[in-house]
């Protein structure tokens, strides 16, 4: 039988799956265009939501090491320090969202056997935004000093990643948080390249020695390793400017903990190496310029 005719006998098998998918799709775009306007335009507004999230999930339900009062002490001087710089150097309403979310970082990551660790890490993390700058721009991502400054000389703290464990079902969750947050902010490329960078070192390692990918696997899921390429290494106050040199910076902080972790055998390899690579920054948005990061209108102000 000729092809017209059969389709001519069955019209309806060509037609009726095509227009729904049509409605809907231009359904979907209405709706994206109407809530679009009425969207928060500062990406640390999403951050703060999910931080919030992942802390509710990660430590509040899963981990029961944090003490309400050190979350508390935590917010308040991080609060109170922002506060303080900002009355001192003449700003007003500028950086309250990036406290918060340092006390996020530092309540889902820090542990402590003492009250005091906490907010004194919320205290040199904030305070160091405003004193250790470089070209205009503070250094050190303000979670990741805090934590690599109480666990190095504050006594009985520690850093917990591992509550979230390795479920895949939470390392989507961080993908999807992670990865709404970082192209809010347009800095999606470097927690990418990151995550490529780290998981095909782990994966040469793992043909070298021959181990199953069960091993490759266990890091995909790994919560640590999302929370720090989705919200740690991708601040994008404290990286560099330029796509070449995000990308360079991505792989340079993959080597380092990679080389930390399996060379010298030493645990916390992630903040540890974002800790190192970080003094590369200034030098890297020498070599390739272009304009600082601003989370709203540019101001002069700080923070």
């Amino acid at each position: 039988m000729a092809r017209e005719q059969v389709t001519a006998m069955r019209p309806h098998v060509i037609a009726w799956p095509i227009v729904p998918r049509a409605r809907a799709g231009e359904r979907w775009c209405a709706l994206r265009e109407r809530l679009k306007p009425r969207l928060p335009k500062d990406a640390r507004v999403f951050q703060v939501l999910f931080l919030g999230s992942l802390l509710s999930l990660g430590v509040l339900a899963r981990d029961f090491t944090l003490r309400p009062e050190q979350m508390a002490l935590t917010f308040l001087s991080a609060l109170a320090t922002q506060a303080v710089f900002m009355h001192a150097l003449g700003l007003r309403h500028r950086g309250i969202l990036s406290a918060l979310v340092t006390s996020f970082g530092l309540s889902i990551l820090l542990r402590a056997d003492s009250l005091w660790v906490h907010p004194l890490a919320a205290f040199l993390a904030i305070a160091a935004k405003f004193v250790i700058r470089v070209n205009d721009k503070h250094l050190y991502n303000p979670a990741n000093l805090g934590i690599i400054v109480a666990t190095t000389l504050l006594p009985g703290a520690w850093i917990s990643p591992g509550q979230w464990g390795n479920d895949l079902a939470f390392a989507a969750l961080f993908v999807a948080l992670g990865g709404t947050v970082v192209a809010r902010a347009r800095r999606v490329d470097i927690a990418w390249v990151f995550l490529g960078a780290w998981l095909g070192l782990v994966a040469l390692r793992m043909l070298v020695l021959g181990q199953s990918w069960a091993v490759w696997m266990h890091q995909l899921g790994s919560g640590a390793l999302l929370l720090f390429a989705f919200f740690m290494i991708s601040d994008p106050m404290t990286i560099p400017n330029d796509t070449r040199g995000r990308i360079l910076y991505a792989v340079l902080v993959a080597c380092v903990a990679y080389a930390w972790a399996y060379v010298l055998f030493r645990p916390n390899a992630l903040p540890w190496a974002l800790f190192l690579a970080t003094p590369l920054v200034p030098l890297i948005d020498r070599i390739w310029k272009a304009p600082r990061f601003e989370w709203r209108t540019p101001t002069p102000a700080r923070g």
